[in-house]
């Protein structure tokens, strides 16, 4: 069985716009300065709680804590206010149905809450061609292998046909502690060279290009 797991931000949306206004909202609320945008994009795909402490590293944890309940209330205040956007990137529909429609299962690995990837894979329509949804409400951050593994016992699939595809050097790293092929993809947050080195086995620089990738290893 064939099993194409994907990473959400930054692969399958651009969500980056609203990341970055809940994170510097997250932080005013709690007296401190906002980070560079830069590095909030840098820990996207992260728990929220380890994105926290690479943000703020002399914090203590309870802080940590107290930053990740305020993200999410920054978040969920845009979302209730209809400001959270995260469009998908151009052909990633296409390419779901195409994928979908030849036999693949496909399943999601995000560092998202359960409550956020039920409303973004909603706005888009795009629930029902997944099978497993794994979120960090659920299993320890990226890069552990957790998310993926539960992936592959949801699907019944093939380990050695079972694709990891990501915009992260932590998707990647997820991928190759799973023992699964890790993909790459040039259209988010992390740098191509950056993914390579992290043991990608080649990066995207388009839809089809993933496409065509995919279809190699069937």
């Amino acid at each position: 069985m064939k099993l194409a797991i994907f990473d959400c931000d930054g692969t399958l949306v651009d969500s980056q716009a609203d990341i970055c206004a809940a994170m510097d909202a997250a932080f005013s609320a709690a007296g401190l300065v906002p980070p560079e945008r830069h590095a909030t994009r840098r820990v996207v795909g992260l728990s929220l709680h380890e994105a926290m402490r690479q943000l703020h590293p002399q914090g203590a944890h309870a802080v940590h804590a107290d930053l990740t309940q305020l993200y999410k209330d920054a978040f969920r205040a845009r979302r209730d206010a209809g400001a959270v956007g995260e469009p998908l990137y151009k052909g990633i529909a296409g390419l779901i149905e195409e994928l979908s429609d030849d036999g693949w299962q496909l399943a999601v690995a995000t560092g998202k809450s359960d409550r956020g990837l039920a409303h973004c894979l909603a706005a888009h329509g795009l629930t029902k061609h997944f099978v497993s949804l794994q979120t960090a409400d659920r299993h320890p951050s990226k890069p552990d292998p957790s998310m993926i593994e539960q992936c592959i016992a949801d699907a019944g699939a093939d380990r050695a046909r079972t694709a990891m595809i990501g915009d992260t050097v932590y998707d990647i790293a997820m991928a190759c502690n799973a023992g699964v092929t890790g993909f790459g993809v040039d259209w988010g947050y992390h740098d191509s060279h950056e993914l390579i080195a992290a043991g990608a086995a080649e990066v995207a620089i388009s839809v089809g290009h993933l496409r065509d990738l995919l279809k190699g290893m069937a």
